[in-house]
């Protein structure tokens, strides 16, 4: 199937949707599915739309044959081919269950992208990843070695043509060089709401508080730390019964199902930047 998938923004005005309806008329394009949302705020139009070609074509030779629509109305626009599976590299420290989730979801065919590569500053999974046939590289770090360290997953993601860097409970603060050099391609998972109970041990930070909600939120990577734009969030409801370790487990589900939701939004192309907030078509 020759289809590809155009998502763009521009301030908001009339015809954007007769002018990109009719380039596809033009195109031979029929639409698959097409959303679209006007932010009164920001007084912004987003559009997502999925299309289909009667003969195959590259992304590019569409984007420069749409430069006569999105040059008039001041777009920032991406076309895609749907069909291409987005390359991820996956960064992880010790904690392994979002990366075991990841995994098993590629694996089963439930997340159509290719895992190119598993990084870590341990070894603790290496086993893990092998067992996937994914190569697994070892960049162990210290103060005084971290933007060598950095280098290496830059020219790691560079080598491997990676789309994506998924940072999967890494526990490890990106420098600003590196979150300028990933931007908009990074996404790390948060182990509550944020704001929230930073630090180590955040479960166990809840627990004392008496919280009745915990949850996780998934982000892109900024230089300011847990700032990023918000992908997904989610909740599970607890009460002064649950211990600290039945925190830790609730909160690992969580975590790895909100990963996952916002790789799979980020790939399937329905992310669309708002400033510091995030439009996404379901």
């Amino acid at each position: 199937m020759n289809d590809y998938i155009l998502t763009l923004s521009c301030p908001d005005r009339i015809g954007i949707v007769h002018s990109v309806s009719g380039w596809l008329l033009n195109s031979h394009g029929n639409i698959i599915d097409s959303q679209q949302f006007r932010d009164a705020a920001s007084e912004r139009f987003f559009l997502r739309v999925h299309f289909s070609l009667p003969i195959a074509t590259t992304a590019e030779a569409l984007l420069e044959s749409f430069q006569s629509v999105s040059s008039r109305f001041d777009m920032d626009v991406q076309i895609h081919d749907a069909q291409r599976k987005a390359r991820l590299l996956l960064l992880v420290s010790r904690q392994g269950h979002c990366l075991n989730d990841l995994l098993f979801r590629v694996h089963s065919g439930q997340l159509p992208v290719t895992i190119a590569a598993v990084a870590s500053n341990h070894k603790d999974h290496e086993v893990l990843a092998q067992s996937y046939g994914i190569p697994f590289h070892h960049y162990p770090v210290t103060k005084e070695t971290k933007a060598a360290q950095e280098a290496q997953i830059l020219d790691l993601a560079k080598r491997e043509n990676v789309d994506l860097v998924v940072l999967a409970r890494y526990m490890q603060v990106l420098s600003e060089d590196m979150c300028n050099a990933l931007a908009g391609r990074a996404i790390n998972i948060h182990h509550s709401f944020l704001p929230g109970f930073k630090g180590a041990k955040p479960y166990h930070q809840a627990h004392a508080r008496g919280v009745k909600i915990i949850g996780a939120t998934a982000h892109y990577v900024t230089a300011d730390l847990d700032e990023g734009p918000i992908i997904a969030q989610d909740i599970e409801h607890v009460d002064h019964s649950f211990s600290p370790d039945e925190l830790v487990r609730i909160g690992s589900d969580i975590e790895s199902k909100v990963l996952a939701r916002a790789v799979r939004f980020h790939v399937e192309h329905r992310i669309l930047l708002n400033g510091d907030r995030t439009v996404i078509f379901r």
